[in-house]
This record gives structure tokens, sequence and C-alpha cells, in this order.
């Protein structure tokens, strides 16, 4: 969805939207990256981290009532509060009756022009984590996450059927003639991840132009989408605002898995220069 400057309005217009997905039949939901405000990101300034909030608190709050209401799970994308100077990006979980299964923190922080989070966030430090909804097993990684293979392969060893990347992506103006390109890699690598992993993979991007310092801004391109566990997109929306439903059925995984086993045959013995910056 686009944002508007009044976090209790982005709030207001995320639960009718998520009623309206539940009302088409959803079961997991999965909003976009920092869903209750604009990109604040674009620029550095110390007034923004007022919009951080505690976990739980008010948007857990409300996504609860919403999943308890309603019956879903539900997966929402927080500035977080953890301690004065101390902020994350961070996906919580909330199953069908309410309850806070638990948060992830986002690992991997981007600082590029108008992606400043590295002046925000703390790296996470939860780890690549799990979380048994009533409806599926699932997989909250955030944005920046989703270029990294090996987070998405520690989510299907964990025991993911589905793996979710809420996301704030787009362009600068100056940047507008690479952004088709930008944009079939960010598609190509999250459908290779359900590929290599033989897992379901739903990406959930904001859309619109969102101001940043003055005469300036980025474009969002929106573009969310659903693959199966072959690279086959199920769902996918344009750069408008969207609702996405898709039916990810379990029996895929396992059918897939049998005729692709790529999990089966990982050397696992050979991988030791993955866990160092550099192969010297």
């Amino acid at each position: 969805m686009a944002c508007s400057k009044d976090p209790n309005e982005n709030l207001s217009k995320a639960e009718w939207r998520i009623r309206e997905a539940a009302g088409r039949g959803a079961q997991v939901v999965c909003l976009q990256e920092l869903f209750r405000s604009q990109y604040f990101c674009q620029e550095e300034r110390a007034e923004l981290f007022d919009l951080a909030e505690p976990i739980p608190g008010p948007s857990t709050e409300a996504l609860a009532k919403l999943a308890r209401d309603l019956k879903i799970a539900i997966v929402g994308s927080i500035f977080e509060r953890r301690m004065a100077g101390v902020y994350h990006n961070t996906a919580v979980v909330i199953d069908a009756d309410g309850s806070l299964l638990g948060s992830y923190r986002k690992m991997h922080i981007p600082d590029d022009p108008r992606f400043y989070e590295k002046y925000y966030f703390t790296p996470g430090d939860l780890g690549v984590r799990c979380f048994d909804t009533k409806y599926a097993r699932i997989a909250p990684l955030v944005c920046w996450d989703q270029w990294y293979p090996e987070a998405a392969r520690m989510a299907a060893l964990g025991g993911a059927q589905l793996l979710l990347y809420p996301t704030a992506i787009g362009y600068h103006q100056s940047d507008a003639g690479e952004a088709m390109l930008q944009q079939n890699a960010w598609v190509t690598v999250q459908r290779a991840h359900a590929i290599a992993n033989g897992l379901f993979v739903a990406a959930v991007n904001r859309v619109g132009f969102e101001e940043g310092p003055p005469g300036d801004g980025l474009q969002f391109w929106g573009g969310s989408f659903i693959s199966d566990p072959q690279g086959r997109i199920l769902a996918k929306s344009a750069d408008q605002e969207d609702i996405l439903v898709a039916e990810c059925d379990p029996r895929r995984i396992e059918h897939v898995r049998r005729n692709w086993p790529f999990l089966r045959d990982r050397r696992i013995d050979a991988y030791g220069t993955v866990l160092k910056r550099v192969a010297d």
C-alpha cells in the first residue's frame, strides 16, 4: 500500500486491507516493511526516532486484536524501540488466536544514498527464526535480507514452508534508467530462493512516491508477488495498491523436493569458506 505521513492513518488503512484479505480467504497475511510510516530512512534526522515503539506496543496490540477477530496469522513490520539508543527494523508474527509468537530483527542493514538504514537500525541479534502459526510454519525476513541466499537457506533448514519478505524498495529519479533492471533482479533473486530451497516465497513491497529531503524522494515500484517452490509466479501486482491471495499447498513442497533434492545433496563438509568474509 501507499503510506501517508500519519501513522494512525496508515494503521487504519492496513487494518481494513487485512480485513479485505481475510474476506478473500487469506489465512496468513503479511504487511509491507515499516507499514505505519513513510520510508523515513531517506535522510538522517534524530527526531524520526520518535516513530519507534516497543514490542509489545500499540501496533502489536492492534494487529493481535485483528488476528484474533479474523482468526488469521499476521506478519507486521515495526520500527522497534528496544531501549534508548537501540532500535531495530523488526517483523512480528501474530498467530490466529492473537498471541505474539515472536519477532525477527532485520539482520542485513543497507547504507546507500536515500537508504540510510544504518543510522536508524541496530543489526538483528535473534538470527533467522521460524514460527509455527495455525496454518503454516513461516519465516519472516526483511527487505535487504532478500538478496542473501544464506538467510533463505537457514529458514529452509529450520523447516519453513513459507518465506515472507516485508519490503520497501524503489528508485530515485536519477536511477530511473536502471529501475527495470533492478526490479527484474529483485524478482529473480527471490524466485531463486524458492527454487533452491523448495519452498514458497512472498515479497510484499510498498507503492507510491514518497518525499525525502526538499525537492527529492523515492518512487516505490510495488510489484509484490508470490512464488511457488519451482519459481512459478502464483500472483503478482503492478505499481498500484493491491492485495495478493494465493494458495500455498505444503504438498507441493514435498513433491518438488522429492524431484529436486537440493537439500539432500548439499555437501556440508565443504562449505566452510562461506563463514569467511573473503576466501584468502
